[in-house]
């Protein structure tokens, strides 16, 4: 579940983009853009965000449910939404992610 956004620290302006994929039967993903840098891919089973490469590949090893991001690649993680992290892991993230987007 992505956590509303006006409830998390540290995030400041940004703006949405719903992005209609053109793949027959695929479901639109929504693009989080800090200006115009995107910092959080929802699609409707995952979320892809900004990431550092120690962090995330320490999050790859711990965690099943977390892998490359196929919208960052190496530069970012793809986490499942029904995961192992807890809801304040994924908020955390969410502000690295848009912090990394200057």
């Amino acid at each position: 579940m992505v956590p509303d956004f006006s409830e998390i620290d540290g995030i400041g302006k940004y703006s949405i983009k719903v992005e209609e994929n053109t793949k027959s039967g695929s479901k639109p993903r929504t693009l989080y853009y800090r200006g115009d840098r995107v910092f959080l891919v929802k699609n409707p089973h995952t979320l892809e965000l900004r990431c550092d490469d120690r962090l995330s590949e320490h999050l790859r090893t711990k965690y099943e449910s977390v892998m490359e991001s196929r919208y960052f690649g190496r530069g970012g993680i793809e986490i499942v939404l029904a995961s192992q992290l807890a809801n304040n892991e994924i908020v955390d993230l969410i502000r690295l992610s848009y912090n990394l987007s200057k």
